[in-house]
């Protein structure tokens, strides 16, 4: 079984982290909050959540780590140094996985592994700019560039979380279908 580890710092955007969480483990992996400012994180919106581990535990075994965003959760992804060790042994290794979404990118460009590779962020100059030596995309939820992912995001949350699931081997369209995901993506809202 694949294992994940979702990194939470504090101010990490919640739907950010707990979206893909919740999926992943639908699906049947074993996906893992890592605690990386401690071992109880508070999102930006408040919401507090135990962390099942803390940097101090041994994450190599994993087989992917994602980064959400969130201010300043990103921030202090960014600037941990061990964060960004583990995404450059992670990106090194043809067997691994890393994965962020919205603000996070911004982890994957300080650890020098975007040159040339297609992804994307939240929009905005201040993290587009950091992309100049990349193939930056504007026009999709989620890419995808052999093991790196990224998402635009809180509102790519799920489809974020669906293509995890997906490229590590699962099915998410019996997810998509019973979470009515694909049945009410374009159906709108009734207002009286």
């Amino acid at each position: 079984m694949k294992k994940i580890a979702v990194f939470l710092a504090e101010g990490f955007e919640e739907i950010e982290a707990l979206t893909p969480v919740d999926i992943l483990r639908r699906a049947g992996f074993d996906c893992k909050t890592v605690g990386v400012t401690g071992s109880v994180v508070t999102g930006s919106h408040g919401i507090a959540v135990q962390a099942d581990l803390t940097l101090s535990d041994p994450l190599e075994e994993f087989d992917m780590i994602v980064c959400p965003g969130g201010l300043p959760g990103s921030i202090h992804l960014r600037d941990c140094d061990e964060v960004i060790r583990l995404v450059q042994v992670f990106d090194r290794d043809p067997e691994k996985y890393v994965a962020a979404i919205c603000a996070a990118p911004q982890i994957l460009a300080k650890a020098g592994i975007t040159t040339g590779r297609h992804v994307t962020s939240y929009p905005g100059a201040d993290l587009e700019s950091l992309f100049a030596d990349a193939v930056y995309h504007t026009d999709k939820a989620v890419i995808v560039d052999d093991k790196l992912i990224t998402s635009r995001g809180a509102g790519t949350a799920m489809e974020f979380a669906f293509t995890l699931v997906d490229v590590l081997g699962g099915n998410s369209q019996p997810l998509r279908d019973g979470m009515m995901y694909s049945q009410y993506l374009t159906a709108g809202t009734l207002h009286d």
